[in-house]
């Protein structure tokens, strides 16, 4: 049985796109400075913003957790400043809703906060041109680390 051109084209499709997630987790381990294999990240969109939420899997690596931390608390100062170089670099592209996020700078902020076993990043706007670029940047996330996060809007939880 001779496969057909619609079988050929998925398979190619699949190969590439496994690819490309293995690329973005070997850059992303690179630049974040932590493995991806020893962490959880969450993209969380929220009525006013979003979050970005990273911890160690194991309660016992501390060297995860201040990785995380250190991270995170400089991607907070770096998006307030409108510099996204971590996200393109781990990508290889300008995310989604970046652009719109430099030129709002002043409309949104980046608040870090330490969990237990790492940090997060609550990202809080007023503004709805921001607040649809926050979405698009999450929700790019969430797809391209395959984080498996509702992509839908909820309220923030307090």
């Amino acid at each position: 049985m001779r496969p057909t051109l619609t079988t050929l084209l998925l398979l190619a499709a699949t190969l590439l796109a496994q690819d490309h997630h293995s690329a973005v987790d070997s850059r992303g381990d690179k630049v974040m400075g932590f493995s991806h294999e020893k962490t959880t990240h969450h993209f969380r969109l929220y009525e006013d913003g979003g979050a970005i939420e990273v911890e160690a899997n194991s309660v016992g690596d501390t060297a995860s957790r201040d990785q995380i931390r250190g991270h995170l608390r400089h991607i907070a100062t770096m998006f307030a400043a409108g510099k996204f170089q971590a996200p393109m670099l781990i990508h290889d592209q300008t995310p989604p809703g970046v652009p719109a996020m430099q030129k709002l700078k002043s409309e949104i902020s980046y608040r870090f906060r330490q969990t237990q076993r790492g940090a997060g990043v609550d990202i809080v706007t007023a503004n709805r041109d921001a607040l649809a670029a926050v979405h698009e940047f999450l929700r790019f996330q969430i797809s391209d680390h395959r984080t498996g996060d509702a992509a839908s809007v909820g309220p923030r939880p307090r």
